[in-house]
């Protein structure tokens, strides 16, 4: 299991907590979604066979197109 985090300035509340986990969750291979408000981090535990591009493009789907993979 490959854990990813990606940084979305635009999560400003259990709003958005809920559409990024609701779209990332839906990924194929995704085993957990963490939504930090605080520090605008998005962590993703998930099968190796899931890309970061993948997973920035379900975030952007969500609705926040200013996604960066932290630790690239």
């Amino acid at each position: 299991m490959i854990s990813e985090q990606f940084l979305v300035p635009a999560v400003s509340c259990q709003h958005c907590v809920r559409a990024v986990t609701n779209e990332v969750s839906s990924l194929t291979g995704v085993q957990r979604v963490e939504v930090n408000l605080d520090t605008k981090v998005v962590t993703v535990e998930h099968d190796e066979d899931l890309g970061a591009a993948t997973i920035i493009a379900a975030i952007q789907e969500a609705g926040y197109d200013e996604v960066q993979r932290l630790g690239a």
